[in-house]
């Protein structure tokens, strides 16, 4: 017995209603996903989840929906509207995308990235965003990111690729003891099969990237991600051009950035010089 196809919800966005409209013209058309597939030359599996909206649609599909179904331009007038709308649930879709992603390479210009921070620097950080919280709601938050560290002790974990600005390592948060734990984990991954961490020095001056953090994830299908965030939002890319602009600003930080090598002796010496609390 066959699937039921997965109910769509059109409303929600444009990429929904673009998945919505792909589906009825080929069930008016009495066409499967795989004859499809044969007329836009993309994979049922990719065509499928394009439907349901889990992901967005290469940038030469529009047109050829077009031609496909003669709607006389209705695919590339949607498209111009997903390319350029916010993702209605984008941290959660950032979180199914990491999941899923062979290569995560992130930019950070002022704090550890969250897949390698310790719990310590973690709480730290809920402390110090929320004061008002309750210590149940901290410790909640802190299981949730420690929880979502576990894809890098996976059987098959992705490999991660870390620029962090000066800035990260000489902030500190939660205190000498918290730091030095935290900054020894950066020196354990600076140069590991599935690591590598970077440091970006001040004498490198502004960069396209300062004002926030970058995320860039390679997807076990072979697509292409980009996720950027600032103080409380964030914005999930899928446009093949935005995601390859930020691509091209990540790489010339990667070439800017001290080697692995260099960064573990940098981050040992800010490790030197940080005030022991037992004698404080």
């Amino acid at each position: 017995m066959a699937a039921r196809p997965r109910e769509l919800t059109p409303d929600r966005s444009a990429r929904h209603l673009f998945g919505a409209k792909m589906r009825a013209h080929r069930e008016r058309a009495d066409m499967s996903l795989e004859r499809l597939k044969d007329v836009v030359m993309v994979s049922t599996s990719h065509l499928s989840r394009i439907e349901t909206a889990d992901a967005m649609p290469p940038p030469d599909l529009a047109k050829r929906l077009d031609a496909a179904f003669g709607t006389d331009g209705i695919f590339e007038e949607l498209y111009g509207l997903a390319r350029r709308e916010i993702h209605p649930d984008q941290f959660r879709r950032r979180m199914e995308l990491e999941a899923q992603a062979r290569l995560i390479e992130e930019y950070a210009g002022q704090i550890v990235p969250g897949l390698v921070q310790t719990e310590g620097y973690a709480r730290a950080l809920f402390e110090m965003f929320d004061p008002k919280a309750a210590p149940e709601e901290i410790e909640e938050l802190v299981t949730a990111r420690m929880s979502r560290q576990t894809l890098l002790s996976a059987d098959f974990p992705p490999d991660i690729s870390l620029i962090l600005d000066e800035a990260v390592l000489r902030r500190t948060f939660g205190g000498p003891t918290v730091m030095h734990a935290q900054l020894s984990r950066l020196v354990d991954l600076t140069l590991t099969p599935t690591s590598v961490v970077q440091v970006l020095p001040f004498e490198h001056g502004g960069h396209a990237l300062v004002g926030g953090t970058l995320t860039l994830m390679t997807l076990d299908n072979g697509a292409h991600v980009a996720y950027e965030e600032s103080i409380s939002t964030g914005t999930l890319l899928e446009d093949l051009a935005a995601v390859s602009a930020r691509r091209r600003a990540y790489d010339l930080l990667r070439a800017c950035a001290l080697s692995p090598s260099d960064t573990a002796t940098f981050i040992r010496s800010l490790m030197e010089v940080l005030p022991d609390e037992r004698h404080t």
